[in-house]
């Protein structure tokens, strides 16, 4: 199988930098891209000079994630993408336990290595970790991360497992099954958009894994901190999206009824945090969801799906009100 790593960048000239010589060094049976979102800083200058074997895309706009990789991709002759986060460490032979798995199962369309924090190596990091899920009310979590608690890496998850959702961060697709699908919902932007590829991939029929053989160090936040209210933005509004898109039946009407509460709740909190910006976020949030909603409608009669997309009922119950933090705690 022939695989390309492509690299989303958007002005990241300095994680360029400090990243791109790991990969470059351990993906040599790989052809590496930059897919460049129309920088405006120096980074693509650098990538050419120092690194002439690094192929260059260039997008003509910043379409956020969803549309960068679509523009990316399309002309790509590869069997197998990988699409790689800009503040990523890989590590040596990361991709061939992966491509294995697609070689050795024709249902898998979709997979992501171990996730490990880059500042601080033997912990799993936030985005992805050891493989995703969602709850009955739609948040995500991970094996290795439950809300804000991150496990250390102990070998628990050295397996080869069946998820619900691979992290962008570090995304393994099948060219053939991610085009026959029509790619990253655009109108994601950035954050969910994974999750609700991975959702249509699965109601096609395809199987997305977690291969604990190969690992990455990860950095996270770097492109858009947690601390950036655009990011609580696109988190509260998605993931509302991704619900009435995905969710078949009645039941998404009481589904997203209570994540607006929930998501209420969530900004009367973070008022009272002093993070006013962030509560700010979350109503802008909701009324950009109401906008899109008329637009949703028309794509949930084509995407929605009865698949089972929860594997526990609630983990802010199991979480916060039986303190359970760790996945094996059953999630």
């Amino acid at each position: 199988m022939n695989i390309a790593v492509v690299i989303l960048n958007w002005n990241g000239k300095q994680l360029l930098e400090q990243f791109l010589p790991s990969v470059v060094e351990f993906s040599k049976e790989a052809t590496v891209y930059i897919a460049d979102n129309a920088s405006s800083d120096e980074s693509i200058s650098f990538v050419s000079e120092n690194f002439p074997s690094v192929k260059i895309i260039q997008n003509t706009t910043n379409g956020g994630y969803a549309k960068g990789y679509n523009d990316a991709l399309t002309n790509l002759s590869e069997d197998i993408f990988v699409l790689l986060n800009s503040d990523v460490e890989v590590t040596r032979d990361w991709l061939s336990p992966i491509v294995s798995e697609f070689e050795n199962d024709s249902t898998l369309v979709a997979a992501q290595p171990k996730i490990l924090d880059f500042k601080r190596k033997d912990h799993f990091e936030y985005a992805g970790a050891a493989g995703g899920y969602l709850d009955a009310l739609g948040y995500p979590y991970c094996r290795g991360r439950i809300f804000n608690t991150l496990e250390k890496d102990e070998g628990q998850y050295n397996d080869t497992a069946t998820i619900f959702w691979a992290t962008g961060a570090c995304l393994f697709l099948r060219k053939e099954a991610f085009l026959g699908i029509g790619g990253f919902d655009e109108d994601f932007f950035s954050h969910q958009e994974e999750i609700d590829l991975c959702w249509r991939l699965q109601a096609k029929g395809g199987t997305v894994k977690y291969i604990g053989r190969s690992t990455i160090y990860h950095v996270g936040g770097a492109t858009l901190s947690s601390a950036n209210p655009q990011k609580t933005f696109y988190n509260f509004r998605n993931t509302l999206l991704l619900l009435v898109k995905n969710v078949k039946g009645g039941k998404v009407l009481g589904l997203v009824f209570i994540r607006l509460i929930l998501d209420g709740l969530a900004g009367i909190q973070l008022l009272f945090q002093g993070k006013i910006s962030h509560t700010y976020a979350i109503i802008r949030a909701h009324l950009s969801f109401y906008g899109l909603l008329p637009k949703f409608l028309k794509k949930r009669r084509m995407q929605a799906s009865k698949i089972n997309y929860f594997s526990t009922k609630s983990i802010v119950w199991r979480y916060f009100i039986l303190k359970k933090r760790n996945f094996k705690e059953g999630y």
